[in-house]
């Protein structure tokens, strides 16, 4: 099977690519820049200049494509408006796939999407599914609510840099996944009858809201972090603001997520469906403690090896002076 997956070099998008090359598969990927892009083709994945905000680039991406995986999802530094990305383009490339007549399309969206109509993002993921389930493909649809990757960013570097985490009071929890599982997850689901036309929420064992990921962070690190605590109320301020100018809206839209904060947890009693379909250990995934210890440790044995280094030259340094006298 030859696959076309977008979004190629984004967290996703690359363990997709490396564990399909990895299981024999044919594998081309649509970037914007192919320089920024090299080390997927180093890897063995074909190139080709695609932009989805370019329609026109598209239909020559599908020809001779069985399957498409669509990781690809608006940048807080993208340019262009998220609508353009993460709807009108994708509504394109269904139909584009449809008359290529690719057999296999999989498309990622959020948990519970559909009760947040206000944030932009989830109102496109909610079209998208629904464009999907109206079309002639074999769609599978994964729904997840945040990856470990993502986690490294938000709260490990600022712990290890000592600088302060800003966070909400907020209640909700988020079952984080491995994008690595992802990846195996979504590969194995390629050639299961059960998965097509099929929408399954892909989540982790486990959830965790952002207090508890700091204190993580900081037992792991054995560092201690300022925490700083912002008011919702101020967050929908800042967001009205940032919505009435034209170069802020999609920051604006990106502070839609707020919203989320305001209403009560969702039912997740079907956490573990995707395990019975794809007849996987659900003990065999990563875990957030195990992932972020690694992280830690890799961290301070390159910063142990940077001190040594530093010392070993300093003292060379100093016995050098010493030997001139």
């Amino acid at each position: 099977m030859s696959l076309l997956i977008i979004g190629a070099t984004g967290n996703l998008g690359r363990q997709i690519v490396k564990q399909a090359l990895d299981e024999g598969y044919q594998v081309r990927c649509l970037v914007r820049n192919l320089r920024k892009a090299i080390f997927l083709r180093e890897w063995g994945a074909e190139l080709i200049y695609g932009d989805v905000c370019i329609l026109e680039t598209i239909p020559r991406c599908l020809y001779n494509i069985s399957g498409v995986i669509d990781t690809f999802t608006t940048r807080p530094f993208d340019t262009q408006k998220s609508i353009e990305i993460d709807l009108y383009s994708k509504i394109y490339l269904i139909h584009a796939a449809q008359v290529a007549k690719v057999y296999r399309y999989i498309f990622f969206s959020i948990v519970n999407a559909k009760f947040y109509n206000n944030v932009p993002l989830m109102n496109f993921k909610v079209q998208i599914e629904y464009h999907l389930k109206e079309s002639t493909l074999k769609y599978s649809i994964f729904q997840v609510e945040g990856f470990f990757q993502g986690i490294i960013q938000q709260y490990a570097i600022p712990v290890l840099e000592n600088q302060a985490v800003w966070t909400t009071k907020e209640t909700i929890s988020l079952a984080y996944i491995d994008t690595i599982d992802v990846a195996k997850i979504t590969m194995k689901s390629l050639n299961n009858p059960k998965m097509e036309k099929c929408i399954l929420p892909l989540l982790g064992n486990k959830s965790w809201s952002s207090t508890e990921v700091i204190i993580l962070c900081e037992t792991l690190s054995g560092q201690t972090v300022k925490k700083r605590y912002v008011s919702l109320t101020i967050l929908f301020l800042l967001r009205k603001i940032l919505l009435f100018f034209a170069w802020t809206e999609n920051i604006g839209e990106r502070l839609s997520f707020i919203e989320i904060f305001t209403k009560p947890i969702m039912n997740k009693n079907v956490l573990q469906n995707w395990v019975q379909i794809l007849d996987t250990d659900f003990m065999t995934i990563n875990r957030i403690e195990i992932y972020l210890q690694d992280y830690f440790n890799r961290i301070l044995q390159k910063v142990k090896t940077l001190n040594f280094e530093q010392n070993k030259n300093q003292n060379q340094n100093n016995n050098a002076k010493i030997d001139k006298f």
